[in-house]
Parts: C-alpha cells; structure tokens; sequence
C-alpha cells in the first residue's frame, strides 16, 4: 500500500509545486484546503481543480471565521499593499500575514494525517523568495513538529515520527517553478494573487503577484497567468 500525505493545498503556485513532488515521491494524496474568510477566495476553485488533476484520495475544505479575528488584510478591512521592492518585503512583516495561519491549518491537518493513518505532511513554506511571514521559517517548521510527536496518539504510540515536510523552504522561485516544470504543473490552473478583482483575474501588483512575476522572469519561463496589470 501506498503511504499517505496530507497535502495543504492553497491553489497556489508553492502548494501545487509540493502536491506535484509528493505524487513524484509515491505518496497517496489528500489534499487539505481552507475557506477562512480570505479575499482572494478564488484560489479554492483553482484548489479543487488541482485536486482533480492530481487524482487525490480525497480533497477536503475547511470552513473558519478568521475574519472575526482579522488583524490580516487578506481577512480585514485592510488595504493590500501594492508595489513593495523585495527591500520592502524583507524589511517588516506584511499586513497581509494571518495571525498564526500555518499553525491553525498545520494543526488541522495533523489532526486529518493522525485520523487517516498518515505520517507525512506537506506544506509549501518558502524562506528564500516569500514575504517575511514568520510561520515560514525552518525553526517554526521544526518546533510544529516537535509538538506533532509529542501532542497525538500516534506521534506516542507508533515507532514512526510524524513529519512536516518542506521540500521548497530553501527554494528560490525560479528553483520551485522549474522543479514544478520538470515535474509537469500546469501553472496556468494555479492562483496566487492576494487582491483578484471579481472574476479572479490576478491583481500584478501584490507581493504574491510581484514574487511570482519575479520567479517566472528568473526561471525564463512565459508566467501563464493572466494579470490586470504587471507593472509596478
């Protein structure tokens, strides 16, 4: 039998990258998303059609309130910060950072990968080319999964160690799509914009948009998604 991995699966570039290595990898995938109130909810479609290009086991969506919390302008009446310089982005954490986003979702699917006998967790958390969240660094990533063994029945129980795994967090952007490339993503069904307008049509202007535009012009690759605009 093939062993099980938990996939979170945002419907972004980073996410879709890790679903593409982890089926490279002989894993058996179930793939976990999120609607917590964020505004650029249309990365869920494109979530649900990674999910079916991928043939997951299963594709599970969460529902959360974290716009009760707020404090993020993904979830609050926040102003998206446009046109920010990596100087900018490297400087001080962004307002678009969620409050312990990573955490929250980690924790789910820790909860998911123990409930279906999984002790692998993939997540696309980047600490080369990525916009200073503090939940995206390999001390954190460590720290989650000390807790993991030591917080569930199985991390007590099994002889096996529960595992986050991070096969881009020392990736640049043009490293991550390249791999993605050579593994066969269709980045065309992938969204990574923070502020989409109605139709889900990329924004070109937010630090997503603006890393994503950077990787594809380092990578030497045509970016297929299509932008409002792509100049500063």
């Amino acid at each position: 039998m093939k062993k099980k991995a938990v996939i979170l699966s945002s419907g972004g570039l980073d996410s879709t990258t890790v679903m593409a290595i982890a089926k490279h990898e002989g894993f058996e995938l179930f793939s976990l998303s999120f609607f917590y109130g964020q505004r650029h909810f249309h990365e869920l479609i494109a979530a649900g059609k990674i999910a079916k290009a991928y043939s997951v086991a299963k594709h599970l969506v969460i529902n959360l309130d974290l716009n009760k919390i707020g404090g993020s302008a993904l979830t609050d009446n926040i102003e998206v910060p446009k046109s920010r310089t990596p100087l900018m982005m490297a400087d001080e954490i962004p307002v678009t950072y969620v409050p312990a986003r990573n955490t929250i979702f980690l924790a789910h699917a820790l909860a998911w990968a123990e409930v279906i006998k999984s002790f692998d967790i993939f997540i696309g958390v980047n600490a080369i080319d990525f916009s200073g969240y503090p939940d995206c660094r390999p001390e954190y990533i460590s720290a989650f999964e000390r807790m993991a063994n030591l917080a569930t029945k199985a991390g007590v129980e099994s002889q096996t160690r529960l595992k986050i795994r991070t096969p881009l967090i020392s990736m640049t952007k043009a490293q991550i799509i390249k791999k993605g490339v050579e593994l066969g993503v269709d980045y065309s069904s992938t969204h990574s914009c923070y502020d989409p307008d109605k139709e889900g049509i990329a924004c070109g202007l937010c630090d997503s948009c603006l890393l994503r535009l950077k990787g594809f012009e380092e990578a030497g690759i045509k970016d297929p998604a299509i932008y409002i605009t792509s100049t500063p």
